[in-house]
Order: structure tokens, then sequence, then C-alpha cells
């Protein structure tokens, strides 16, 4: 099964990006995760789009088209989604089929702040539903205070790697049940 998996930062040392390797050393057997960076996709532009989809924008759509699920690292800036993050959903909801019309996404993310990222997932579902695209029931992990739970890019904290684990396990049985 694979997974696509996408970091709203473009932070080299983000905690959502590490959030996202952990959780590929933690997915269920028989899933994978690929990491998708989102650093070369234009702003959407419709002038852009009418002109022929840029080759980052054609690869983006292509592995979400291509992608069983998403699992999406949602960073919350001042309480709502991130640019680059609701551009990526904003070019990925374009087209006939749109690449995310009938797909179903997973969130999670941290936060230095007490309450995770809970404020830009609310917001992300919004966006998501608003191009076709679900989320899985009880589908957010939040985590806060980031910075005690990452060692160097690590996920060090084990309560929230077990939640990993198990928002995994969860996710991989809502895809396999729509096959």
């Amino acid at each position: 099964m694979k997974i696509l998996a996408i970091s709203g930062s473009l932070r080299a040392a983000s905690y959502n990006t590490a959030l996202l390797r952990a959780a590929a050393e933690l997915a269920p057997e028989g899933v994978t995760l690929s990491l998708h960076p989102l650093n070369d996709l234009p702003f959407f532009n419709q002038d852009v789009e009418d002109l022929g989809d840029p080759e980052p924008v054609t690869t983006w759509k292509t592995a979400v088209r291509e992608a069983e699920g998403l699992l999406i690292a949602c960073p919350e800036y001042n309480g709502g989604l991130t640019a680059v993050l609701k551009n990526a959903i904003d070019w990925a909801s374009r087209g006939k089929p749109a690449p995310l019309e009938g797909k179903i996404a997973c969130a999670m993310g941290a936060s230095p702040g007490m309450t995770g990222t809970v404020r830009a997932q609310d917001a992300l579902r919004l966006n998501l539903k608003r191009a076709g695209c679900d989320l899985a029931p009880l589908s957010d992990i939040l985590v806060g205070q980031a910075n005690a739970k990452f060692d160097n890019g690590v996920l060090i904290d084990e309560r929230t790697r077990q939640a990993i684990s198990r928002h995994l396990a969860s996710f991989a049985e809502v895809l396999r049940a729509r096959r």
C-alpha cells in the first residue's frame, strides 16, 4: 500500500517533516510512505495553469493520483494552514478528474505550542473537503510541545511514537476497506 506523505513546512529542521520520517519508520507492514516535498511548486495562478501545468505541478498531481492515501503533516501558522500546504491543495484540486477527488487523507501535526496544530487541522479538513477529499475518521494526531519530543530531528517521545503506530494502523485499515 502506497501512502503519499506531505509536509506543510519547507523548513529544513521542521518538526512536521520529522514527524513524517518517524511515521515512515512506524508504518505497518505492507505500507510504504513516500515523502513528496512541496518546495518547487509555484504559487497557483490560473494564467500559469492555462498555459499548461509546469513540471513540478504535473509531478505533484501524478504523485497524488498514484497514492492510495495521503498522510499530511500540517503545521500551524497564525492559527491556520501554511501557504505552501494550501497552495498544494489548490493545485491538486484542479483538473478532470482532480487528483484529490475521492482520495482519503490522514492528518497529523507538531508544534511547540500546547494544542499542537488543532486549528490548522480544522482548516485542512475544510480545504480538503472542498477539493473532494475526505479525512479518515479520528484522523488527527496533535503533537504539542514538539520541542521536547524531538531531538535533532528524531521523534524520541515514546507515547507519541505509539500513537502514530496506532494511527497509521487504523488509517491502513480504512484504506484497505476502500479497495
